[in-house]
């Protein structure tokens, strides 16, 4: 096994050792109704922003943290979203459409849900270089027209801790599904300056969503740093979620192409900031990737 460098292995574990979401500071914050609040507060940003899709992207930055949250409106009845999102499993399936998630296994720890995800480089990657985070898995609520699930790590790599994943979904009259994706993590001093040494080099051209400014062009100035990292990988995951149900209505077999088929179209839609790849690269990645999980699966389940 090679030893990667600190800066590379924290890097990479900020990018995108999906972490977490929603801010549950107390009860209500989580409930069906104040879902349906928020909703109601931001219908005109669901309908007027520059995303092409009713969806709002927010992040923040905190001393030793960063979150990004999204808030969306999917053509999806609850009863299919509910469904869909509440079982680890299908979480393994929307991990792997993001560019670092190399694996993801769902087993059973003391009897509780964990994900077992190996994240690594954008390209083609032995599982052996790359690094695990073990998330707890856990429906934290469930009725016939809310759910919130929760994918927790406590710990990561050289001072990075407390990955956090929520996802809140509640039913809407009109037939539609109202959700709330928020994705956070926090660092210390060792892996701000990774993320320093990244933002400095490979990451130094990479912006995020919100727009800070306007150039002397007239072109608007995106945000960068920590915030632009997050609010990246954000999308990339609500991406992965829109296309793991987007998928649902195919034939089992045919599910697998046409999630990485959406995924990648849908990244594309915003090349300033997700373009890392050409389709037939990222294609033919994740096609390995899946058969490598497939077989390791195959193979826990014979011993």
């Amino acid at each position: 096994m090679k030893a990667w460098a600190p800066a590379r292995l924290v890097a990479l574990a900020l990018l995108c050792a999906g972490a977490g979401l929603a801010h549950a500071d107390d009860a209500d914050a989580n409930s069906a109704g104040s879902l349906r609040a928020k909703y109601g507060a931001l219908k005109d940003r669901l309908s007027h922003n520059p995303f092409q899709r009713p969806l709002t992207l927010d992040s923040s930055e905190t001393s030793g943290r960063v979150t990004g949250d999204i808030h969306a409106l999917i053509n999806y009845p609850f009863a299919t979203v509910g469904a869909a999102l509440n079982s680890p499993g299908n979480w393994c399936d929307i991990l792997i459409l993001h560019l670092n998630t190399k694996y993801c296994r769902a087993s059973n720890a003391g009897g509780e849900p964990v994900l077992n995800v190996s994240i690594g480089r954008k390209y083609d990657q032995p599982l052996d270089e790359a690094h695990r985070v073990a998330f707890a898995y856990r429906v934290a609520a469930q009725t016939p027209n809310y759910l919130q699930v929760r994918l927790n790590a406590d710990e990561g790599p050289l001072s990075t801790r407390n990955y956090r994943i929520v996802l809140e979904a509640v039913a809407l009259k009109e037939g539609q599904t109202f959700i709330h994706l928020s994705y956070s993590y926090a660092y210390g001093l060792v892996g701000r300056l990774a993320m320093q040494a990244y933002l400095g080099t490979t990451g130094r051209n990479k912006v995020g969503f919100t727009v800070a400014g306007t150039g002397s062009d007239g072109q608007p100035l995106h945000i960068g740093g920590m915030r632009g990292v997050v609010e990246r990988n954000t999308m990339r995951y609500y991406l992965a979620i829109e296309a793991y149900l987007g998928a649902l209505s195919e034939l089992p077999q045919a599910q697998l192409e046409k999630r990485l088929h959406d995924w990648f179209a849908a990244v594309e839609r915003y090349p300033r900031q997700l373009h890392e790849m050409e389709q037939g690269a990222y294609l033919d990645m994740k096609r390995r990737e899946y058969r490598r999980q497939q077989a390791e699966l195959r193979g826990v389940r014979a011993g």
